[in-house]
């Protein structure tokens, strides 16, 4: 990537007893560019107000720049922005779609097994779950989630478009195809796919579609749902108050329309206005751009792990899209993934994340009692980086005596 870009990145130029640090640990959240920040900056100094209440001039101007960044998202994805909600994040929008559906535990919600726990938990609150077959480090097989549509005629479908574990891609417009053809609701959890991948919820054709801006560049605290109409419609408020509401009498009350009976509260007005910034750097910088410069790490992330000693690496195959994330499984390290990635931050200032990566039924259904070693890369890193941590790595299980062996998952 253009180190123009990286200048765009404030965090970058920080430096930890004079070592520059790497930062690989986008799939958590990512960097921040200094648009955002500034952007939402400005709501505390310039215009400080609540949204969609008064008249006052800066109450117009933050719902003004407020209703923009609604209009940026559905820019973004492709919608109308009515359809847009504003959440703090993934989970909080995943658990609006789950409570608001009205499921028993006669219903049926099909899941993966590979799922985030927000993907999963919210599901198990409320309905019976049944799971797609098929190995979880692999993307989901529509001929697979066909048959399993056909045996447990579930109401809803709830999956992961992007692995947050490994990066492998699920074909996420023909799998909401098939839940459609046999009148599935499908809930698609794209986290990992918003940062990555154009999104276009018309082509994708789900009932619901949730992920969180501050994993593309956004604050944290600011995530989106976004619903077809009817399905937003029906679907009951998780909470109700100011804001959602036409009217109140002592004994009943009448319903705002989308988007404000989805929204109640005071909302992440200064949240919202920094990821509407963050979206337009990401417009601007071209989809396209992001794609390539994923592939390039993808590649780069795979090649230097290839050598790593005693270790199994999670990683998708290298056949169709690209996210630069892979897992790596100290086998014969001697030692827990949380004391390496101490190691990694503390000696060479390379931030990535361990342990189970909220996807513990993936991780004991392989026998992974140790974690893993994520690292996650985004528009902003560089191919040195990710050399540079890989040599990390091989330097820390050298130190341990390790094996010259390797085992990886790479899918063909």
């Amino acid at each position: 990537m253009n180190p123009i870009i990286r200048a765009d990145f404030p965090m970058l130029s920080r430096t930890i007893d004079g070592i520059p640090l790497v930062y690989l640990d986008s799939a958590a959240t990512s960097l921040k560019p200094r648009a955002a920040i500034d952007a939402e900056r400005a709501y505390s100094t310039d215009f400080t107000a609540n949204v969609h209440r008064g008249t006052s001039t800066i109450s117009e101007e933050a719902s003004y720049h407020y209703e923009a960044a609604r209009r940026l998202v559905a820019r973004f994805i492709g919608a109308e922005p009515a359809c847009v909600i504003m959440t703090p994040n993934t989970s909080i929008s995943l658990g609006m779609v789950a409570a608001g559906l009205g499921l028993t535990s006669e219903d049926t919600v099909l899941c993966s097994p590979n799922s985030h726990h927000s993907n999963l938990l919210p599901w198990m609150r409320r309905g019976t779950i049944a799971y797609v077959d098929g190995d979880p480090l692999e993307p989901l097989d529509p001929d697979v989630v066909r048959k399993a549509i056909e045996v447990h005629r579930p109401r809803v479908i709830a999956f992961g478009w992007v692995s947050n574990v490994n990066g492998a891609v699920s074909p996420a417009a023909k799998l909401c195809k098939i839940a459609r053809e046999f009148g599935v609701i499908s809930v698609v959890d794209a986290a990992q796919a918003a940062p990555h991948l154009p999104i276009d919820v018309k082509e994708l054709d789900c009932d619901f579609l949730a992920f969180s801006g501050h994993k593309m560049l956004g604050p944290t605290g600011t995530g989106v749902l976004w619903g077809r109409r009817e399905a937003l419609e029906c679907l009951e408020p998780l909470v109700i108050g100011g804001g959602t509401v036409d009217r109140v009498s002592l004994r009943d009350y009448t319903m705002k329309g989308l988007p404000s009976r989805l929204e109640p509260g005071t909302p992440n007005i200064a949240g919202a206005i920094g990821l509407g910034a963050a979206l337009e750097y990401l417009i601007d910088l071209g989809r396209d751009q992001i794609a390539a410069h994923g592939r390039e790490l993808s590649m780069a992330m795979r090649a230097a792990l290839d050598g790593l000693a005693d270790a199994r690496i999670l990683m998708a195959g290298t056949s169709g899209l690209q996210i630069p994330i892979a897992s790596v499984v100290p086998i014969g390290w001697g030692i827990s993934s949380d004391v390496i990635c101490r190691t990694l931050s503390d000696t060479f200032r390379v931030m990535t994340r361990s342990g189970f990566h909220c996807a513990h039924p993936l991780f004991d259904g392989q026998g992974f009692e140790q974690g893993a070693v994520r690292l996650s890369a985004y528009i902003y890193n560089s191919v040195e980086e990710i050399n540079l941590a890989a040599q990390a790595l091989c330097e820390i299980v050298s130190v341990l005596g390790g094996r010259r062996s390797v085992t990886t998952a790479y899918p063909s």
